[in-house]
């Protein structure tokens, strides 16, 4: 079942699901626990960041998001500018892996990976 199915703080479609399976196969690990967050920089003011995460490094500003075989951690902070967001992939050569998509973003860049709000 893809998370878009049901309300979600951040949903993930069909593609990204597949894509996180794999890397929780790869990685073998039982708890997988994947970090999506923003940091100032990048072209267009803040960029997104992207990866796992270990239990250890869990702080109580830390929100989780429970999927059915992983979790979501995000800082407050980040999900103040997150709230909505679908994470998607594309396995395309040129251009491919994650992408985010933020109702948030009132400007991104051509590459996707940075953006701009205009308030919080």
């Amino acid at each position: 079942m893809s998370t878009t199915d049901k309300q979600y703080i951040i949903s993930i479609t069909s593609n990204a699901l597949d894509a996180i399976n794999r890397l929780q196969k790869e990685k073998h690990v039982t708890k997988f626990l994947f970090r999506i967050g923003v940091k100032q920089g990048g072209c267009s003011g803040m960029s997104y960041v992207m990866h796992i995460e270990y239990p250890e490094n869990i702080t109580q500003n830390d929100r989780i998001i429970n999927y059915s075989d992983f979790q979501i951690v995000c800082n407050f902070k980040s999900l103040l500018l997150l709230y909505g967001l679908s994470l998607d992939y594309n396995d395309e050569m040129v251009g491919g892996g994650f992408r985010f998509i933020n109702p948030n973003a009132t400007q991104t860049c051509g590459c996707g990976k940075s953006f701009t709000v205009d308030k919080i």
